[in-house]
């Protein structure tokens, strides 16, 4: 389906009822609202996977503006603030309250954006293969490390400065290195829709990407926090999610560790990685 969001169409979908049946009574379940990374790419990441979980959350896909089948609206509202009040508004349209937001890289950048903007709104966030803010040397030299000199050399030309020239080696050389136990193309680099156009506007020093920065309004969340992280992450270094850990209320977060894995923890530990979820939503409930 298509939501009217703040001046564009989002595309959205929902798995799962909302009200159980449950002996004399219906149980209303929680709502995890699944924010996809990119930006570029759209919430065909999280299928088919996310399904083992509809029986404890209804979940809410959608596409970012600018992203996947979402309209794009002027591409100076292509930032973190208009992605952040866009959850919220889509919120508002499908009567949604206190719901579970998961954000997973880029869409990590979103939740944390929205939590600051929205503040009391969500009822708990999951964040996971993210930062605070970006080092770009530290990621320059994660690349060096996990796939070598080119690797390195490819991702600092294409984060310095993000042209299509620039990002095709980048898919091709850097992206199969988020993931630490496969190689070649993930799948869902395969079946997603990708927009180059939104991460070449977004990403890099210059941009957006580089001037975010919110460490200060971490201190702020007042909800529950699953953090996740892997230690062989090129891209979002585990040393940024440490980040995340020190600046979130301490009695707030629950922060994950994923040994031997990439930024793709879904594909490295997938049990583990759903498992984790699922706690998590079940905690207090």
């Amino acid at each position: 389906m298509r939501v009217a969001v703040n001046g564009v169409q989002l595309y959205v979908d929902i798995e799962g009822a909302g009200l159980v049946a449950d002996g004399p009574v219906m149980r209303e379940k929680p709502v995890l609202i699944l924010l996809h990374g990119g930006p570029g790419a759209d919430h065909s990441i999280y299928k088919p996977g996310f399904s083992r979980l509809s029986d404890v959350a209804q979940i809410v896909y959608y596409d970012h503006r600018g992203c996947g089948r979402s309209e794009d609206g002027p591409r100076q509202s292509w930032t973190l603030a208009q992605w952040a009040d866009d959850l919220k508004a889509l919120c508002d349209r499908l009567g949604i309250d206190r719901p579970i937001v998961l954000g997973s890289s880029f869409g990590g950048f979103v939740a944390q954006a929205y939590a600051a903007r929205h503040p009391g709104h969500a009822g708990k966030l999951i964040l996971i293969s993210t930062a605070a803010r970006i080092d770009f040397s530290t990621i320059y030299d994660a690349f060096a490390r996990f796939g070598g000199a080119e690797a390195g050399r490819i991702a600092e030309a294409y984060w310095s400065s993000p042209s299509p020239e620039t990002r095709a080696p980048y898919i091709e050389r850097c992206i199969p290195l988020y993931r630490a136990k496969r190689r070649g193309p993930p799948e869902w680099a395969q079946r997603a829709i990708l927009r180059n156009e939104t991460g070449q506007w977004f990403n890099g020093p210059a941009n957006e990407h580089g001037r975010m920065d919110f460490r200060e309004a971490l201190g702020t969340v007042a909800c529950p926090v699953l953090l996740m992280a892997g230690e062989l992450d090129p891209i979002t270094p585990f040393a940024f999610n440490e980040e995340i850990a020190r600046h979130l209320p301490a009695g707030l977060v629950q922060f994950e560790r994923f040994a031997d894995c990439g930024h793709g923890i879904v594909e490295d530990d997938p049990e583990r990685y759903y498992a984790t979820i699922r706690d998590f939503i079940l905690a207090g409930a």
